[in-house]
């Protein structure tokens, strides 16, 4: 190994890890826990690159080599200044190179044992993918299914507020998973974030206990699920939340009420049904959403678009639905969904 060069499988052993590249791209994805300390910027980046393939190298490096220089200084008279002297950081760029091996160089100058990610997030990212497709075939996944508005994303919270193992797929993904599931509060991560988010659970998670995950298609919103996994939750047995219509209806007009604060952003929303749904149609369910009127909305929805939809890809996407262990519910209120989850549980274990 080379002097000053650290491994992926070392990352662990640092007491920093330092990204080196731009916001930009430290934005898109990072490696969990890092710290953004950039020595080029995005316009930065931006000016050196295109004056190296217009003008020449030289020239490019001479300026690269002034701006990193200065933004390094700024860092270590900022953020590192009070750093002791056996404090021992781990510096990355895209592919383990000049900017992070500037880094990692003015950093020994001074006395830290700093060392250099060989091969950069690049390296990284390789990682992220592999151990995905390795951990999921070790996990005893459970899938729990059910209709629109049977609250399984709040199962799963009360599953694990009982001590269950579970991978929430859309907490990660930062959306609900159908077409009305944009969290106000919250954007969707990039596609890279979004598989280091779950590499970083799934490594956590324990292969001898049952793992629960909601049932989703490949894609939730923007993202989609890598297919390792959901190749592996659709071979998985089956829990499946069976809600009265009530029930469901009463959870949904709880659970999207924030979509009648922005109506023309919930018109948008339904526009997109176009290619499934009449123009007479998504034009009354338009009129619902400027009058507020969302439990019938809703009551539409479920009847219309979702329950359709559930009943064509559940059977077809998952191979065990058919034998999946049911648990009944007419009350899905806060204390509905935690007697569900204890059912859930006690029917696992018997």
């Amino acid at each position: 190994m080379q002097k000053g060069v650290a491994t992926v499988a070392q990352l662990s052993g640092f007491d920093e890890i330092i990204d080196a590249r731009t916001p930009a791209e430290f934005a898109e994805d990072h490696i969990p826990g890092a710290i953004n300390l950039p020595v080029l910027d995005n316009d930065e980046r931006i000016v050196v690159g295109t004056m190296y393939k217009q003008q020449s190298a030289f020239d490019a490096r001479r300026l690269g080599g002034a701006l990193v220089a200065a933004n390094i200084s700024r860092h270590m008279l900022a953020v590192l200044q009070d750093k002791p002297k056996n404090w021992r950081p781990l510096i990355y760029c895209w592919r383990g190179g000049q900017r992070s091996g500037s880094f990692a160089t003015w950093l020994r100058m001074v006395g830290w044992d700093a060392r250099q990610l060989e091969g950069g997030y690049k390296a990284f990212r390789h990682h992220v993918i592999a151990e995905i497709a390795r951990i999921v075939p070790t996990l005893a996944l459970r899938i729990v299914c059910g209709p629109t508005g049977s609250a399984k994303t709040r199962v799963l919270e009360a599953l694990a507020a009982q001590g269950a193992q579970v991978l929430d797929l859309e907490d990660l993904a930062a959306h609900k998973g159908s077409v009305l599931g944009a969290l106000p509060d919250r954007p969707q991560p990039a596609q890279k974030r979004f598989e280091t988010l779950l590499w970083d659970r799934l490594r956590r998670l324990d292969p001898a206990r049952p793992v629960y995950v909601e049932a989703e298609s490949r894609k939730i919103g923007l993202v989609f699920v890598p297919e390792p996994l959901i190749l592996a939750m659709r071979q998985a047995p089956c829990v499946l939340i069976d809600a009265t219509r009530e029930a469901r209806l009463a959870f949904l007009v709880r659970d999207y009420a924030y979509l009648g604060d922005d109506v023309g952003a919930l018109q948008d929303k339904l526009h997109r049904l176009r290619e499934h749904q009449s123009r007479e149609t998504l034009e009354r369910w338009k009129s619902l959403a400027a009058v507020h009127a969302l439990p019938e909305l809703f009551a539409e929805l479920i009847d219309q678009h979702y329950d359709p939809l559930y009943h064509r890809s559940q059977n077809h996407n998952y191979v065990n639905y058919a034998d999946a262990l049911r648990v009944d519910s007419a009350d899905l209120s806060e204390a509905g969904v935690r007697e569900l989850a204890t059912r859930i549980l006690a029917g696992a274990a018997g």
